[in-house]
């Protein structure tokens, strides 16, 4: 029996107008350009602007683009699967407010959180569904409204995080493309170098959650690096060595989009060029659960069917992981 594996159909996604840039936070903590790139790499990011608006509108624009590009009845999804650290409430899931803006009715969906692999996991997640049979198209969401946690007097912090969504649609295919393999690992030792203090049951919001400003990123930047510097560069590698991948038979590494350095040990522990490497955190920093389909929407019109391509991630927990598939489809022509 030809084995079902789930491929990546179309992309669609969202950033805000409105873009802070360096200048303008040096305007707001003790920081600058140069500092800011040439430790992060990030010159500028997206922020998500208005009374009410949250993680689910953006969420809700990718998959309008998604099924307008995909000449996709909003009727025909089965399962949404939304990738996201900052949820518009606790309850309902995001994943469900996004069906409801964009007329999913026919579908059940839930929210993961994985830090900053949250759309890894989901990705790995909705594969499974379309390769059982029992569903035949998925839409995965990974999105984040970072400006909704970030203390913007914390000069350590505030430089890295945007806002942005972007989704995909998975559908079955017997096909030699699609989602071949998935590496997913995680440690809890990480959860104290990142994390958010208050806010969940431990310690729910009160005034001195807020006076303290806890409800804002906690991170222990050195840990954190060299934890990422490592993880994501050894599922990458080992991703490779057990497809027999080599450097030239790569054709895209699509990595979180954290820290330019990061980014940059990692390809060079794979022995690939930053011609192969997917870059957007010039323009739009650490968008959380949405830097792996960003880029994946940044690069759509490159793409080519039967490319070989390793995503990979790094996030609180800590999480990590790598996926590799072969691309489905000439991006230029849909």
């Amino acid at each position: 029996m030809t084995k079902i594996k789930a491929a990546i159909t179309g992309v669609g996604g969202y950033v805000p107008d409105y873009i802070l840039t360096n200048d303008e936070l040096s305007k707001m903590v003790d920081t600058s350009d140069e500092w800011i790139m040439s430790r992060i790499g990030i010159k500028e990011r997206r922020i998500l602007k208005g009374e009410g608006r949250g993680t689910s509108d953006m969420g809700a624009e990718a998959v309008k683009q998604l099924l307008l590009k995909t000449k996709t009845n909003p009727d025909e999804i089965d399962l949404i699967i939304c990738g996201v650290v900052t949820p518009d409430m606790l309850f309902p899931a995001t994943a469900n407010i996004i069906a409801d803006k964009t007329g999913i009715r026919n579908a059940f969906g839930f929210d993961m959180n994985a830090g900053c692999s949250s759309f890894l996991y989901a990705l790995t997640t909705g594969s499974k569904y379309v390769e059982s049979g029992t569903h035949k198209k998925v839409i995965v969401v990974g999105a984040d409204k970072m400006s909704a946690i970030v203390d913007y007097t914390d000069r350590a912090t505030c430089p890295i995080f945007g806002d942005g969504a972007a989704a995909v649609l998975l559908e079955p295919t017997t096909d030699d493309v699609g989602i071949i393999d998935a590496i997913l690992q995680s440690d809890g030792i990480g959860r104290v170098h990142l994390h958010q203090k208050a806010g969940g049951s431990v310690r729910p919001p009160s005034h001195e959650t807020i006076e303290a400003r806890e409800h804002f990123v906690y991170q222990e930047g050195q840990p954190v690096f060299k934890w990422a510097v490592s993880k994501m560069a050894d599922v990458s590698v080992e991703m490779m060595e057990r497809h027999g991948i080599t450097p030239d038979k790569l054709s895209w590494l699509v990595p979180h989009q954290a820290n330019m350095r990061i980014i940059d040990a990692t390809a060079n522990r794979m022995g690939i060029n930053k011609e192969q490497v997917m870059i957007n955190i010039q323009r739009y920093g650490n968008t959380t659960s949405a830097t792996l389909p960003l880029c994946l929407w940044d690069w759509e019109s490159q793409l080519r069917k039967g490319d070989n391509i390793i995503l990979a991630a790094f996030g609180a927990g800590f999480t990590w992981g790598s996926i590799y598939l072969k691309w489905a489809y000439d991006g230029d022509k849909i």
